[in-house]
């Protein structure tokens, strides 16, 4: 018997039910949701469920399977609720939901929202071409330059430069609706975050960040993905925004 014919044999032995272990986790399938749903409840066993901030702290210790990151995530605006609230207020408006790549893109939910979901890598080659400037930097000036940013869910979850680029277009009068922001790495990672932070701040930009070293493409799309269950809870009557 050949490898292939006993893949087939395998295949062929087993009943639907025998792939349950499999079940869809995007949450989708009953299964799925009956997993989604325990997560959720062991996570609001560790981390308060008071606040629309606590929610982000939430889905930050869900994104990252670390109770301790929810200690990690920082909000600017007047209140820790300020960013999640223009955030969900964003996405009723249905704003462009911008990512610096691909994979962040990709993590956004395309349910509860009718946001265009767009990604800046791919963009401003020629400028990274001249300048030397990484790709994910130009992308951002690029898009930055057509008028994009102005209004919409700013994203970076991956390249501290589309971070520090992002700062850059905020002290030159880019005012996004807010911005999610977890790049990771151990070069200028904190850095950027930090400048993103001091720069929103002082032009009073909502923003959601984080400290340290940690984050990436999955905390990004996951505190995005949470703004968007905070906005279809708004819609529904079940959460009141300020």
């Amino acid at each position: 018997m050949t490898t292939e014919e006993g893949r087939q044999d395998r295949g062929t032995d087993r009943e639907d039910g025998d792939f349950e272990e499999y079940a869809d986790l995007g949450a989708t399938t009953e299964n799925a949701m009956d997993i989604a749903e325990t997560s959720m409840d062991r996570v609001r066993k560790l981390v308060p469920d008071e606040t629309l901030a606590d929610r982000i702290r939430q889905k930050s210790v869900h994104a990252t399977g670390d109770p301790e990151f929810q200690h990690l995530v920082r909000f600017t605006g007047e209140t820790a609720e300020e960013p999640v609230v223009a955030g969900a207020r964003a996405v009723l408006e249905e704003r462009p939901i911008v990512t610096d790549i691909t994979m962040v893109k990709a993590g956004i939910t395309g349910r509860g929202h009718d946001c265009p979901v767009e990604k800046a890598i791919g963009n401003g080659a020629e400028l990274a071409a001249r300048t030397g400037m990484t790709r994910t930097a130009a992308s951002v000036l690029e898009l930055d330059r057509r008028g994009v940013y102005d209004g919409a869910i700013a994203v970076v979850g991956n390249a501290p430069t589309a971070a520090l680029a992002l700062a850059d277009c905020i002290e030159d009068g880019t005012r996004p609706a807010v911005v999610v922001a977890t790049p990771v790495g151990f070069v200028k990672a904190a850095e950027s975050r930090k400048r993103l932070r001091d720069v929103a701040g002082e032009h009073g930009v909502p923003a959601i960040t984080n400290v340290g070293r940690r984050g990436g493409s999955g905390l990004a799309a996951g505190l995005t993905n949470e703004l968007v269950h905070v906005a279809s809870d708004a819609r529904s009557g079940e959460v009141d925004l300020p």
